[in-house]
């Protein structure tokens, strides 16, 4: 369990923060994560990395000479947002070119796809290659969808070392495809893990079993079993991964280096024992052990569990994985120090833009936005520790935390655009920057769409009618299909917001007023959130645990149900600013 923390809300700032102040040779802070603090060489490609907090060394330990130039680092088990990704990129940049790896979850795709958009668009080449190294998330016909796990060890080496060798974005991106189509992953659990503030893990394991094929999110096991030996466990860890070895790699005589990651609590005695067996049953396969590591490389938080990871070589990605590294946390060979960066200014965040002219009826209308803005803040704060349970059955349990960070950063943001006269539609913009911003994650992103598309129809001049309400939701329920890539039926958040759009528009084309089209369209999406429970999940971390979640709602599905039913109350009261 985790024991020390002051304001669990807080804790990955101020871990961030912390971490910084004992690593100042390697790394320095910037909005959204940390960069090398030392200088680096004009031209050469950026190796940007990143994903939640929680997972130490990943991501911020890994930032530093021969390795990562930069890492976004997002909250407790949660992508960082589109902002933060943007942020530590232009940070890193030394006019090469910037190279983005990380683990394929949905809340990263999203953000660092949207950050990569942006980059581009400010003149900044990008190319992004995602790690699928787990073997138990998805099928090999379907290795596109497997989640990232240590595996992005081998992936972030290999890329930043061709880097450092001087290979263009094209080369480093292409060596990294490489690199992590040679990577095969596979990992077990005995206990979950508990994030700060929390009362009990966020999945358990009965006592004198193990759970199978887990993530590294706090995701339950996709199967369990009965605790082995150390020898049984090793056994297990290598068939498993000799099963499915990368196309063309004969295991006898082939060069491999195996990664035995620990998972957060379990003890480097215990692993070393484990490691003993598999370094057997790979030598009596046939395989020559290259550089082996037992370690801590990508944590759980403090999970008791261990993966194994076998990287299978070819000539050139050794000489390559042979390049020497110096990080907070990971260190091999010998590396010449560089010398530390004389301008230390954060200069990634741009001024907040002034707020636009508005007239009267339009700032008549912002109150009512932040009136819904409030009244979405007391929804989640409500109903936040259900949110996180459901969340709990099949994904990482951090759902209504997410929304409760994105809603109040929200309100935050609408309160001080409308208090300096702007109208509805820039106080809604500014509430969904700040939600997208501070919630990260796959929700984030997602309600940081819907929120950016409604504001666009509400305009900054008049009263908004319906009309114009429900085309800028039908806008966020377009723009979050085409983002997210969802679809009605995978068990996603689409779920409720499709029929929502539906029967809003419908209403409203029949000539309702906004107040009785938006409750007809709160109740159907309410009973379309409650008839998730039978569908399979297709989509995001809970499509690994199937069966799983059947019998439990999409907690996304749910939560926008509540919201939008807690709204339409508030605009019934509200009839005047919005027509």
């Amino acid at each position: 369990m985790t024991r020390l923390w002051n304001e669990p809300a807080d804790f990955a700032d101020e871990m961030i923060e912390g971490f910084v102040a004992a690593n100042g040779r390697y790394v320095r802070r910037v909005t959204g994560g940390v960069v090398r603090s030392t200088v680096v060489p004009a031209g050469q490609v950026a190796v940007v990395i990143g994903g939640g907090s929680g997972h130490y060394p990943a991501f911020g330990g890994l930032v530093g000479q021969g390795l990562a130039h930069g890492a976004a680092m997002g909250n407790l088990f949660a992508s960082p947002s589109t902002q933060q990704i943007t942020s530590v990129a232009k940070a890193a940049d030394a006019g090469g070119g910037v190279f983005f790896s990380y683990g394929n979850y949905a809340g990263d795709v999203l953000n660092f796809d949207a950050a990569q958009e942006r980059l581009r668009e400010a003149g900044i080449p990008c190319e992004t290659v995602t790690v699928t190294d787990d073997i138990f998330s998805a099928d090999p016909s379907e290795a596109h969808k497997r989640r990232g796990i240590a595996g992005d060890l081998t992936v972030f080496r290999i890329a930043a070392a061709a880097a450092e060798r001087g290979e263009d974005l094209t080369g480093v991106t292409a060596l990294a495809a490489r690199a992590n189509a040679r990577t095969r992953s596979f990992g077990v659990a005995f206990t979950g893990c508990t994030l700060p503030g929390a009362e009990s893990p966020l999945f358990s394991v009965p006592e004198g079993r193990m759970a199978v094929g887990l993530g590294i999110h706090g995701e339950p096991g996709i199967d369990e079993t009965d605790i082995p030996t150390a020898d049984g466990l090793a056994e297990l860890l290598v068939e498993k991964l000799l099963a499915e070895v990368p196309e063309g790699v004969d295991v006898a005589g082939a060069r491999v280096v195996p990664i035995l990651n620990g998972l957060g609590s379990l003890k480097y005695e215990e692993m070393f024992v484990v490691y003993r067996r598999i370094a057997q049953l790979l030598e009596d396969a046939g395989a020559v052990i290259v550089d082996p590591h037992v370690g801590e490389y990508c944590t759980s938080f403090d999970m008791a569990g261990t993966s194994l990871t076998l990287f299978w070589l070819d000539a050139e990605l050794e000489d390559l994985w042979e390049t020497p590294v110096d990080t907070p946390a990971y260190r091999r060979g010998s590396v010449v120090a560089a010398a530390q960066r004389a301008d230390t200014t954060d200069v990634a965040r741009e001024a907040a833009a002034a707020i636009p002219d508005a007239d009267g009826a339009s700032r008549a209308a912002a109150a009512t936005v932040l009136a819904a803005v409030e009244t979405i803040v007391a929804t989640v704060d409500a109903h936040v520790d259900e949110l996180g349970r459901i969340d709990a059955i099949a994904g990482d349990g951090d759902h209504g935390i997410g929304m409760q960070r994105g809603s109040h950063a929200a309100l935050a943001a609408a309160t001080t655009a409308q208090r300096a006269g702007a109208g509805a539609q820039t106080t809604l913009e500014r509430a969904a920057d700040a939600w997208s911003d501070k919630a990260g994650g796959t929700s984030g992103a997602l309600w940081g769409v819907i929120l950016t598309e409604i504001a666009g129809k509400l305009g900054d001049t008049g009263t908004p009618d319906a009309t114009s309400v429900a085309a800028g939701v039908a806008a966020g329920s377009t723009g979050v299909t085409d983002y997210g890539k969802a679809e009605v039926g995978d068990k996603t958040l689409v779920d409720a917001l499709v029929p929502f759009t539906t029967e809003l528009t419908r209403a409203v084309d029949a000539g309702d007023t906004l107040v009785d089209a938006w409750r007809s369209a709160a109740a159907a999406a309410t009973t379309a959130a409650a008839a998730t429970a039978d569908l399979l999940p297709r989509m995001g971390r809970a499509r690994s645990h199937g069966q799983h979640s059947v019998g439990t709602p999409d907690p996304g599905a749910i939560s926008l149900a509540l919201i939008v039913t807690a709204v339409g109350e508030t605009l019934a009261r509200r009839q005047g600013e919005l027509t």
